[in-house]
């Protein structure tokens, strides 16, 4: 019995990360609410005109939404909702393959920057291995999943080595330009969320989720692309667009 009460405190987050009255509805001011006609996806603002997400994600008639809490309120204040200039996707990404999934969002206006809606920062170097990172998506209410999703989250989660990762995800190809996140060997249950969630690591946003087996707001394992392999192609996007 007492093995059990202690797996069950281990095990907290896990048991709370789909409840609906779950309390940790904090926003980060850099998150973006992607809605389209199709999935939403989670969008970061790198810049006054440009948002970040993965190449995977499908966004006919988008709209950009910063500043939001929950999706499925339209009453929200300090919200700002923008259109879209051009959408550039990484020139070496597939639809077959987990590696070079990114692309940038250009706005059609400078967002305006205030305590609710913010920059992220990028890297400089690498992040390091077992570093501390938070992972920040919304999740949806399992019994109506036919709205917005209504819940956002973030969990705490750490960066795993990519050995534990390949043993993981033996089917998958784990290279330099990806990281793993989250917790060994993951539990598989049922969820829904929002995908491309990013992981910022000390403030500094460091990988963009592209594929998981799981839930990673449940702390489930997820292979990131990295950010720091790609600032030379994010700057030169920017510069040149």
């Amino acid at each position: 019995m007492k093995f059990i009460i202690f797996w069950a405190l281990l095990n907290l987050p896990v048991v709370l990360a789909f409840d609906p009255d779950y309390t940790d509805f904090i926003t980060f001011p850099y998150l973006a609410y992607l809605k389209s006609d199709y999935l939403p996806c989670v969008g970061v603002l790198i810049h006054p005109l440009w948002v970040i997400t993965a190449a995977h994600c499908n966004l006919p008639s988008l709209q950009v939404i910063l500043g939001v809490t929950n999706p499925s309120n339209d009453k929200e204040n300090n919200v700002q909702i923008v259109g879209y200039e051009k959408i550039i996707y990484h020139p070496y990404f597939s639809v077959a393959s987990t590696e070079n999934d990114l692309m940038l969002i250009k706005l059609k206006t400078n967002i305006q920057l205030n305590d609710y809606v913010n920059l992220v920062s990028l890297p400089t170097e690498p992040v390091s291995e077992k570093a501390m990172c938070t992972v920040s998506t919304w999740g949806y209410n399992l019994c109506d999943d036919s709205s917005d999703p209504n819940s956002l989250q973030n969990v705490n989660i750490s960066v795993i080595s990519k050995s534990q990762c390949r043993n993981t995800y033996k089917a998958q190809n784990i290279k330099e330009t990806m990281l793993c996140v989250g917790i060994v060997p993951g539990r598989r249950k049922p969820c829904k969320e929002v995908t491309a969630a990013p992981a910022v690591c000390n403030g500094i946003l460091q990988g963009i989720l592209t594929f998981t087996d799981g839930c990673v707001l449940r702390a489930d394992v997820g292979i990131y692309t990295k950010i720091f392999n790609y600032m030379p192609w994010i700057e030169t996007t920017i510069q040149n667009n």
